[in-house]
């Protein structure tokens, strides 16, 4: 499994609020993105946020990289900080 991980600052929750809402609607991810799922995490008192995008393998991160490079920051939680590509090696749920 891979993920993406990106950091966003200058997070408002009314942007939050606006992005639960389309993911909902949606029901999935955007075109072109072929994920296994998602988690945004928010520090609403540092206006902060963590997307992380889940992927069977390699390739599909990339693929989905590309798209979500194209996305326009209006579609986004805030300003873009970081973005890792990540193989995920340790997963543990309770």
């Amino acid at each position: 499994m891979h993920a993406r991980v990106v950091r966003f600052t200058d997070v408002s929750p009314e942007r939050i609020a606006q992005i639960a809402e389309r993911v909902e609607e949606q029901g999935g991810p955007p075109p072109g993105v072929d994920s296994t799922g998602m988690q945004l995490l928010v520090d609403e008192s540092q206006g902060t946020a963590i997307f992380v995008g889940f992927f069977e393998d390699e390739d599909k991160m990339n693929d989905a990289s590309a798209v979500f490079e194209q996305m326009d920051a209006s579609d986004t939680p805030g300003t873009r900080a970081s973005v890792d590509l990540c193989e995920v090696k340790v997963e543990r749920e309770a």
